[in-house]
């Protein structure tokens, strides 16, 4: 079981970003997943950083969990968002799994498993129309039947967490195996972006789970656990990475492989003041978005310290605001990463390769969660002092 502290993990990560840095670019063009930097990250045991302490493990929080999120969204975000619902989940039994599941699942995660969400369908009027049901069979198991898309990680996961409704319409969690007989796992992800969160269709044909496997998820999302906030922040980690990430491949694009315009009389585009202005406006978009992540993870570890109401609005905006300075400087900068660059940037074998990557999996990964509605929500708090629904923080 792991005895090291949360903050020594993050700084073990950091010290791997080049591994998993170097085959980004080609596995972006080929569609390879991450098969070996994911079984890196577990091998670190940066996977099990926020199993709880009173199970052995570190007892990390959402700033650990957010930041090493932040950390490999900078040079990868596909491996970045595979742990994003892996995280989720362990939250949510922490807070709503039997002491059975919890021992299960937080000890497979300590010996390096790693857990998927099987939430999203593509049937329904809206997100929240969920098709697949669970049954209690006439031997007392929990039995599911359905089919899930958008499931991120699935393809390389050791257990699944799956979305279903059982016959009185509440929502229900079932934690499974991913071998589990009945399961079948499709890697069938085809986007513009986040081309490799081995994502793929779960198709779910009579799956028995034992009853002490299934949580009411309404236990976490309703509660002041700060559970949805902490979903959100995390994604919130992964558009602020993919921004210093892009930041950072379009400063050496710049360096190394662009040339002035003619009419700005340097020899060096790095000396253009034009582009010196540019990059300093997009430094301080990518450095606010920072800072707001950093603030609002801390108010999500308020939530899980002390749950109250008070404490999980001030997480949910917080989140919010995260969300919308990191969509924004995700989209600014792996756009305005061009124009920096100039044509040669949007050649095919340039230097870098980097920034139709940046671009297409800011641009992915942004639309999962619409900012216009976290504005809404920051919006009725200034003016009223409404606070955000609870469905808002999932």
């Amino acid at each position: 079981m792991s005895t090291v502290p949360p903050s020594e993990l993050v700084v073990t990560v950091a010290e791997h970003l080049p591994t998993i840095a170097a085959g980004a670019g080609e596995r972006d063009r080929e569609r390879a997943l991450p098969r070996a930097e994911l079984d890196l990250l577990s091998a670190l045991g940066a996977l099990a950083v926020t199993v709880p302490a009173t199970h052995g493990g570190p007892g990390g929080g959402a700033v650990e969990a957010a930041e090493l999120l932040r950390l490999l969204a900078t040079v990868d975000p596909s491996v970045a968002q595979v742990p994003q619902s892996h995280f989720v989940y362990l939250r949510l039994a922490e807070i709503a799994g039997s002491p059975a599941l919890q021992e299960q699942l937080f000890g497979d995660v300590l010996r390096g498993a790693r857990v998927a969400n099987a939430q999203s369908e593509r049937t329904g009027a809206t997100v929240t129309d969920i098709a697949t049901r669970v049954r209690i069979d006439d031997q007392g198991w929990a039995v599911v039947d359905g089919e899930k898309f958008y499931a991120t990680g699935s393809v390389l996961a050791d257990w699944l967490a799956v979305l279903a409704r059982d016959r009185d319409g509440a929502d229900r969690i079932a934690f499974l195996p991913a071998e589990t007989p009945g399961v079948s796992v499709i890697d069938d992800w085809d986007a513009l972006g986040q081309r490799t969160t081995a994502s793929g269709t779960v198709r779910l044909d009579a799956v028995r789970v034992p009853l002490t496997h299934v949580a009411e998820r309404e236990a976490a999302v309703g509660g002041p656990h700060g559970y949805g906030a902490f979903a959100q922040l995390l994604h919130a980690a992964i558009d602020v990475g993919i921004a210093r990430g892009a930041l950072t491949d379009a400063a050496t694009f710049t360096r190394t492989s662009s040339r002035p315009w003619f009419e700005s009389g340097v020899d060096r585009a790095q000396d253009d003041p034009l582009l010196v202005q540019r990059y300093g406006e997009l430094e301080v978009a990518v450095r606010a978005a920072e800072a707001a992540l950093d603030v609002a993870a801390r108010a999500v570890d308020a939530t899980w310290r002390e749950p109250s109401d008070a404490a999980a609005t001030e997480a949910s905006l917080s989140v919010a605001a995260a969300k919308v300075l990191g969509d924004r400087a995700a989209l600014e900068v792996t756009s305005v990463g061009f124009e920096l660059g100039g044509t040669r940037s949007a050649a095919r074998g340039t230097a870098t390769g980097a920034h139709d990557r940046h671009w297409r999996n800011a641009r992915t990964h942004t639309l999962h969660d619409p900012v216009r509605w976290k504005l809404q929500h920051l919006g009725r708090w200034a003016v009223a002092g409404t606070p955000p629904p609870r469905t808002a923080q999932v």
